[in-house]
């Protein structure tokens, strides 16, 4: 086999890797296989991600009112925090991104019921919302410490 026969071939076998690995999914899960977004609904808190991680008192459903609305109008990211103490972060379904922060200020504070894409890759979740409402009779303490 010649020289210039081998280095085509060796071309071929390497393009014919690079489309089959471009076709096989664009996302992955933590095991690594070929996931899709799934649409789902979450419940939650809209606030600043800042408190829920360094005060781990700080819940869903009882928390500083204030502190969260201070920590918000400073330029805190924003996220959902679930009655199960999971976080999601509020992203838009196209690339690139698009700033999800001045349709959410209008609910820090406030539980809500947001619909969505749902995504999650080693253990940070993630919604495109596509609805999003407040939840009136979900109970809060806004005092906390």
């Amino acid at each position: 086999m010649r020289r210039s026969e081998l280095y085509r071939m060796v071309a071929i076998a390497a393009v014919t890797l690079c489309l089959a690995t471009s076709l096989s999914g664009q996302r992955k899960d933590a095991a690594g296989s070929d996931t899709p977004a799934a649409t789902g609904t979450i419940e939650g808190l809209v606030r600043d991600i800042s408190c829920p991680i360094q005060n781990k008192e700080a819940t869903a459903t009882n928390f500083n009112l204030k502190c969260a609305r201070d920590c918000a109008k400073r330029g805190s990211p924003l996220i959902i925090l679930t009655k199960d103490g999971v976080l999601y972060t509020p992203i838009s379904d196209g690339m690139p991104d698009q700033d999800q922060r001045q349709r959410l200020m209008p609910y820090v504070g406030k539980y809500v019921q947001a619909t969505g894409k749902l995504f999650e890759r080693a253990g940070t979740h993630a919604i495109a919302i596509d609805e999003i409402k407040e939840m009136k009779d979900v109970p809060l303490i806004t005092d906390s410490k």
